[in-house]
């Protein structure tokens, strides 16, 4: 599974088990996402999506409030990563930088990590995510 699936699957369901039931199924989205279909879904997954948006702001927000560091989701990569429980090392990032296509110098820098934060969270938008225009620009 590649990383950015990984932090898809990490808010989307935190995102579904917030708003379902205990035992309810998981939707078509999530299904698509374990598989490593984040970056490109189908039809079918694409319309779940769209019909129910994900307000990944107020998942990250209440993630935020029960996680005893105090993160900065907000602009950095280094701390979403950490937030959603996943490695946030240079090499995950270096790895995260090639799967979105980044060409500069993948050495961890200031201009390589705000580039990915955006790119993740652009991503998280086209893929059924509510996100707050000024976590994208």
């Amino acid at each position: 599974m590649s990383i950015l699936s990984r932090i898809f699957d990490k808010i989307f369901r935190r995102a579904d088990a917030a708003q379902a039931p205990a035992g309810a199924a998981t939707t078509a989205t999530n299904e698509g996402l374990a598989a490593g279909k984040a970056a490109t879904p189908s039809a079918p997954e694409a319309s779940a999506a769209a019909q129910q948006p994900v307000d990944v702001e107020a998942v990250l927000t209440a993630m935020a409030e029960k996680n005893p560091q105090k993160l900065n989701w907000r602009t950095s990569i280094v701390d979403l990563m950490k937030l959603v429980g996943m490695d946030s090392t240079l090499q995950e990032r270096k790895e995260l930088a090639t799967e979105l296509g980044y060409t500069g110098a993948k050495d961890g820098s200031a201009e390589m990590n705000l580039w990915l934060h955006k790119q993740v969270m652009k991503k998280l938008a086209e893929n059924g995510g509510k996100v707050p225009a000024e976590l994208m620009d």
